[in-house]
């Protein structure tokens, strides 16, 4: 058994949660609003008033926060994880963040002999639901390898990616390919139904073809039920969007089929969709 500390129980990290609970782990959480946590502190996690305490008394603290400024809150702020946590302790950042922010933070652990991973995870909540998410790691190799058996505990595509922030750039490419993949689900769907088709006998075959995505399969029968209830929120999604644009310009690389995405979930946006899952793109189409 391992004392864990989790920052951040949202939709996914209160699975992820459970998954450490279960496998038998002493889990010490921090949300920013209590009453939220109820259900898992009634499973048995213990939950501390700031993201410092919780630290202080973990050897390993995970974070799953929403924006990179929450990143670096929990982090450097004067209640924050490095205030508190001790020599030894291992932080794994798994928010999608900035890679510049990923080194920032294991720079900075390095200095008070904590060591820093950074692993963005993907999968959605139904992957944090069923412990089988994706998680791509930077950070230190023999960091990295200590920590797999905690990593097991809730994924089954775990990869180490490189030295610091080398799993952020990879969560950016996972970001990418599935913003615009998403275009294409919709487009699917809304042309089937223009064309008299059957949407669930066509997404039968053309999920098992060519055209199979994680996001096919998952996704495209959430939006013919019409269930926009949040897997990953919209607004989540477009900072991710932004971040990875972002990093794009500053490598002078552009990405077109990104950018319309982005320009698609900003409309959404402004309609009052953010708190929707990534799914509601279907409602661009009516």
């Amino acid at each position: 058994m391992s004392s864990i500390g989790f920052i951040g129980t949202g939709v996914m990290g209160a699975s992820i949660v459970k998954h450490l609970l279960a496998a038998g782990h002493e889990v010490h959480i921090y949300s920013r609003t209590k009453a939220k946590a109820e259900s898992l502190i009634q499973l048995g996690a213990k939950w501390f008033s700031t993201a410092g305490e919780a630290a202080k008394e973990s050897e390993v603290i995970f974070t799953m926060v929403g924006y990179p400024q929450d990143v670096e809150d929990v982090y450097f702020g004067d209640q924050g994880i490095f205030a508190m946590a001790k020599p030894g302790a291992i932080v794994i950042d798994m928010t999608t963040s900035q890679p510049t922010l990923a080194i920032k933070i294991a720079d900075h652990a390095k200095s008070l002999r904590i060591d820093a991973l950074d692993a963005p995870v993907s999968g959605g909540d139904i992957g944090a639901q069923n412990g089988t998410l994706s998680i791509m790691v930077g950070g230190e190799k023999s960091v990295f390898e200590k920590v797999i058996p905690l990593l097991e505990v809730f994924g089954n595509n775990i990869v180490y990616q490189g030295q610091a922030g080398a799993g952020q750039h990879t969560k950016m490419c996972n970001q990418i390919a599935i913003a615009t993949n998403m275009i294409g689900v919709c487009e699917a769907i809304a042309y089937g139904k223009k064309a008299g088709l059957d949407i669930d006998t066509m997404l039968e075959s053309i999920s098992a073809g060519a055209a199979g995505s994680w996001s096919l399969s998952n996704l495209a029968p959430r939006m013919v039920k019409g269930d926009l209830e949040p897997g990953f929120y919209i607004k989540h999604f477009i900072k991710d969007m932004r971040i990875a644009l972002e990093e794009a310009e500053i490598m002078k690389l552009e990405l077109p089929g990104l950018a319309l995405a982005k320009k698609m979930y900003d409309e959404l946006s402004a309609r009052g969709y953010d708190n929707n899952g990534t799914q509601a793109l279907i409602d661009f189409y009516k």
